[in-house]
This record gives C-alpha cells, sequence and structure tokens, in this order.
C-alpha cells in the first residue's frame, strides 16, 4: 500500500543556521495513528510544519502521492489539516459557526455547502448545540474541540496535533483522548502526553536532535526505560 505520508531524508536548518531536521525518514500508513515523541528542541513541530509546505527544507516528502511542492500545496492542504497547540491561533470569529465556515466558504462551497460540512464537523466533535456561542467564552477542552472542527470541515485525509491535550484538565484531557480515537483520520501527533501516547497511538515514533531515535510498537518502545531516558522523555 502507498504510504499516505511519505517522508525521503528530510533535513532542515533555520535561517539562523540551527540544524533542526537530519535526514528524517518516515512512512505513514493510511489510517495509521502514530505519536511523535522527543525531548523540546528535537523537531516535532519542524518536522510537521513541513507537511503543508509552511517550512521547507532538503529530501522528499510526499503526501498521498503529491510531492509537496509549490504546484499542489493547495491540493496539498486540503488533505493536511493541522491543529495547532493553542486553539486561539486558530479561533478568530465572533461564533462557532463562522470559524468553522471559514475554511469551506474560503474554498467557493455554496452557503448550502458550507452549512453542511459545518453540521458535520461540529457532529463529529460533539459541538452541535455550540454553532451560536462565541469561541472565546468556551473552556478549554471546547476550544480545543472547536479548533479540530476548523479543520474537519475541509474534510482532511490526515490530521496533524502539536500537543493537543497542554493545558487541559483531567476531565477534557479524557474526553479529547476519547474523540481522537473515535476520528477515522490518519493522525500525526506530536506530544510529550506519554499517558495519552499508550492509549491512543498503537505506533511511537521518538525524534532526538532532529533525527529519528526509534520507531515501533508504542508498546515496546514505553517499555524501555533506557530509551525513554537517553531521549529525554522520563
Amino acid at each position: 500500500m502507498q504510504p499516505i505520508i511519505d517522508i525521503l531524508n528530510l533535513s532542515y536548518a533555520y535561517p539562523d543556521g540551527k540544524q533542526a531536521l537530519r535526514g528524517v525518514n518516515l512512512a505513514v500508513q493510511p489510517g495509521e495513528k502514530i505519536a511523535l515523541v522527543g525531548a523540546n528542541g528535537a523537531g516535532k513541530s519542524t518536522l510537521l510544519l513541513h507537511l503543508n509546505g509552511v517550512f521547507t527544507g532538503t529530501g522528499q516528502i510526499r503526501i498521498n502521492g503529491l510531492a509537496v511542492e509549490k504546484p499542489h500545496l493547495g491540493q496539498i492542504r486540503a488533505l493536511v489539516g493541522v491543529v495547532f497547540q493553542n486553539p486561539d491561533d486558530q479561533l478568530f470569529s465572533s461564533t462557532v459557526y463562522e470559524d468553522v465556515a471559514y475554511g469551506p466558504t474560503y474554498q467557493g462551497f455554496s452557503k448550502a455547502e458550507v452549512h453542511e460540512k459545518v453540521t458535520r464537523a461540529l457532529a463529529a466533535v460533539h459541538m452541535q448545540d455550540y454553532a451560536a456561542r462565541n469561541p472565546y467564552h468556551l473552556s478549554g477542552g471546547e476550544k480545543k474541540r472547536i479548533a479540530i472542527a476548523t479543520v474537519l470541515s475541509m474534510q482532511p485525509e490526515i490530521l496533524v496535533f502539536d500537543e493537543p491535550t497542554a493545558g487541559l484538565d483531567p476531565r477534557s484531557r479524557r474526553e479529547l483522548i476519547d474523540l481522537l480515537y473515535e476520528l477515522p483520520q490518519t493522525m500525526l501527533i506530536a506530544t510529550h502526553d506519554l499517558p495519552m501516547v499508550e492509549q491512543l497511538t498503537p505506533r511511537t515514533v521518538i525524534l532526538s536532535q532532529g533525527t529519528v531515535a526509534a520507531d515501533g510498537p508504542t508498546t515496546q518502545i514505553l517499555r524501555n526505560g533506557r530509551l525513554l531516558e537517553e531521549n529525554g522523555l522520563c
């Protein structure tokens, strides 16, 4: 089966010369849920931002067979939905409905089509009754769900998360993990939340100083105390 995400020898240096990624290779099959873990500065967020062309390094990335290059960025950004750590980075309208409708509206769908997409996206995150609410008056967990809905309204095949449980209280965290478990999309999740990783993602990739230090079944990786300690994870 062709990987839905195929990363070959990806390297990237910041403008100040700091090397963030060094020859990363990663293949993700459709439907996989994968955790991307590592110490701060390991390159997790930098890697995620290459998947829809925000950053461009050397090497090759293909999303569903399409090279992540300028001519394909419109298609790729429709395929890859990115949910940032802080939901306030994605919520800017006066109502939940307007925020979730923004992407499909920008894509040129009719009003009826936009309404259908918003309704489906809110239902997927169990927030159907929040359409008229002001996002800024919601709890942290509710904002996270709406941020996910803004991405789901674009009907992506891949969901990319940067620290999805950061800042959530225990109940909101549990509810978010349950939600991510329900969603059918391929997922790549950068996180320090190892208990979530154990619950949610069958496969784990450890990044260390911009390279893949380990890639395998989550159960095996999380049992390897020495590996976790060497990579700043315990």
